[in-house]
């Protein structure tokens, strides 16, 4: 293993879930193989599409641990670190929600179409929290409350529904950045007040996959009063998930000394990891959409299994060249998430055809270009970060 505290394969593999999501959420057309899309809610079983998200919150999970250690390390007292816990997730939360009502805006009781709504929000919400150099507080400020202004009016002017049925934002399900917020709420402050307490740690996953259980069972019904707002963690899934990366990141802790007995162990619990959700399956289709327990166990299978293998490659064996552009994804993951969709609606609103080769009758140009547009979009977010455009909440 490396000298170095920080394992380089969590920001690889971290990247390389990016690097996918973006993939899979451009590559969302007609014609595509099953096997990279997303399954239907019914379907029994899962594409490339169904692993990506829960490998990235695997990942969340995984780097909590790094991440409040190194607050303490700064002198952060456990009152200021939970304060930016919930500062972190409300902001995840409420970014999540404006990108899940995007789509629902009418543009004709908003007053301005939705691109023009989508591209002032996403510029607002980069001014908000774009990481800003120390030396020039006091412009730091304006453009910051630049954005907050933004959003206020854009909030205030959001309408979707129709004229005889008016309707305004709603959490829904809070939008992908809203259930990583949930799910980091409950892991950091789970990390936060049991440490590396491996054994109390497991116990809590597993606290989340019975409660996962119970909810695909119907027995959560008397909860129904808190799930507006709690049901992401009632559910017990997403947090499931990401606690499985906290418990893993606490077993490379624990045997960071001893690479060759992590990387047994780690085989293990992917593999065992896997068995549990084919033994659910009995009772639980693998199912993303519906969020059952033997699709969360099933992929977070898969993660230490990869995670294992990128582990061995980079940590131990040192092959680490290739890594640059997935570790500069993981390193700078919300804005290599976000930009693209600037990007997006940009491209919509101009109607210029830069995204042709998702109209290809071939495969191979639909795939090929995936590829290519993710890649792009990775170097997009390098040429901000270079440019001092960082987002970090």
């Amino acid at each position: 293993m490396t000298k170095s505290p920080r394992v380089l394969s969590i920001d690889v593999m971290r990247g390389l879930t990016l690097f996918l999501m973006l993939f899979v959420n451009d590559l969302y057309v007609p014609g595509v193989p099953a096997w990279l899309a997303h399954r239907p809610a019914d379907y029994d079983g899962m594409g490339l599409a169904d692993w990506v998200f829960p490998g990235f919150l695997f990942m969340v999970g995984m780097a909590v641990p790094f991440a409040i250690q190194s607050r303490i390390k700064k002198g952060d007292s456990k009152q200021q670190i939970s304060f930016h816990i919930l500062v972190r997730t409300v902001s995840l939360l409420i970014i999540g929600v404006l990108m899940l009502n995007t789509g629902r805006l009418n543009p004709e009781l908003t007053g301005i179409s939705r691109n023009v709504w989508a591209i002032l929000m996403y510029i607002s919400v980069f001014l908000v929290w774009n990481m800003y150099p120390d030396k020039n507080r006091k412009l730091a400020y304006v453009l910051k409350a630049s954005g907050i202004i933004g959003l206020g009016i854009l909030v205030s002017i959001f309408r979707s529904g129709t004229a005889k049925d008016i309707g305004w934002l709603v959490t829904g399900w809070w939008g992908i950045l809203g259930l990583i917020g949930w799910g980091y709420l409950v892991t950091s402050f789970v990390y936060l007040f049991v440490k590396d307490n491996v054994k109390l740690t497991l116990l809590v996953w597993l606290g989340f996959v019975g409660l996962n259980v119970l909810s695909g069972l119907g027995l959560l019904g008397f909860l129904s009063f808190a799930k507006p707002v709690f049901g992401v963690i009632i559910d017990g899934n997403v947090p499931s998930i990401v606690m499985a990366g906290l418990f893993f990141s606490l077993v490379i802790r624990k045997l960071k000394t001893n690479p060759v007995k992590f990387v047994g162990v780690g085989l293990i619990l992917g593999t065992f990891s896997i068995a549990v959700a084919f033994i659910l399956r009995n009772w639980f289709i693998i199912s993303k959409i519906i969020g059952t327990p033997s699709w969360a166990m099933l992929c977070n299978g898969i993660s230490i299994l990869l995670f294992v293998l990128l582990y061995v490659l980079i940590d131990i064996k040192g092959y680490s060249k290739w890594t640059g552009i997935f570790k500069t994804a993981g390193q700078n993951s919300l804005t290599t998430y976000l930009a693209p969709d600037i990007i997006y609606y940009s491209i919509w609103m101009s109607g210029l055809p830069i995204l042709f080769y998702k109209k290809s009758e071939h495969l191979i140009v639909i795939i090929a270009g995936s590829i290519i547009w993710s890649l792009a979009m990775i170097f997009v977010a390098k040429v901000l970060q270079r440019a001092g455009i960082r987002l970090k909440l």
